[in-house]
């Protein structure tokens, strides 16, 4: 049996733009595709959790899969696809732990640091354009707010943020 789909009226469109969440995935997909077009046209073909992995690898050399993943708030399952490209396009490597045989290390390769270079004022203009409708101020404000609703659902998470310090 065919169930029809029910039509969404005008009052439940309003409605999902009254929700955190629905405007949360909006903005989102608005971040993603701006990245991805802004990365591109430069000639770069990173996504958006890629870009993010390996700025963090860099900053973090000889970190493991597990806590990058904490560090960029992924899931640990599927970080592991996000390093086999990383490594694929030669922008970073799995090296054996010096403390630990059974451990492996992330590190920076000098292709991986030369496009995270070239790659930077394009990841700085994706981020201006998605905050284009907004003023300085409220930009900033903008994030002050998401930061601070991001701290405290944080541990809601099926990846929650993990500070290196923690």
């Amino acid at each position: 049996m065919i169930r029809a789909v029910p039509v969404q009226s005008e009052n439940s469109v309003k409605e999902n733009n009254e929700m955190p969440g629905h405007l949360a995935r909006r903005f989102q997909q608005i971040a993603v595709a701006v990245f991805l077009a802004e990365v591109g046209d430069a000639g770069f073909d990173l996504t958006p959790v890629q870009y993010a992995a390996l700025a963090t690898i860099k900053a973090n050399p000889g970190l493991d899969q597990v806590t990058l993943a904490g560090l960029i708030a992924y899931d640990r399952t599927t970080i592991t696809g996000v390093i086999d490209r990383l490594v694929q396009k030669g922008l970073a490597e799995r090296r054996a732990s010096s403390r630990d045989r059974r451990a492996r290390e992330l590190v920076i390769t000098d292709e991986g640091r030369r496009t995270l270079r070239k790659i930077t004022p394009s990841v700085e203009s994706a981020q201006r354009i998605m905050l284009r409708g907004l003023s300085a101020k409220e930009g900033e404000e903008l994030m002050r707010l998401l930061r601070k609703a991001i701290a405290a659902g944080n541990e809601l998470s099926r990846a929650p943020l993990r500070d290196m310090q923690a």
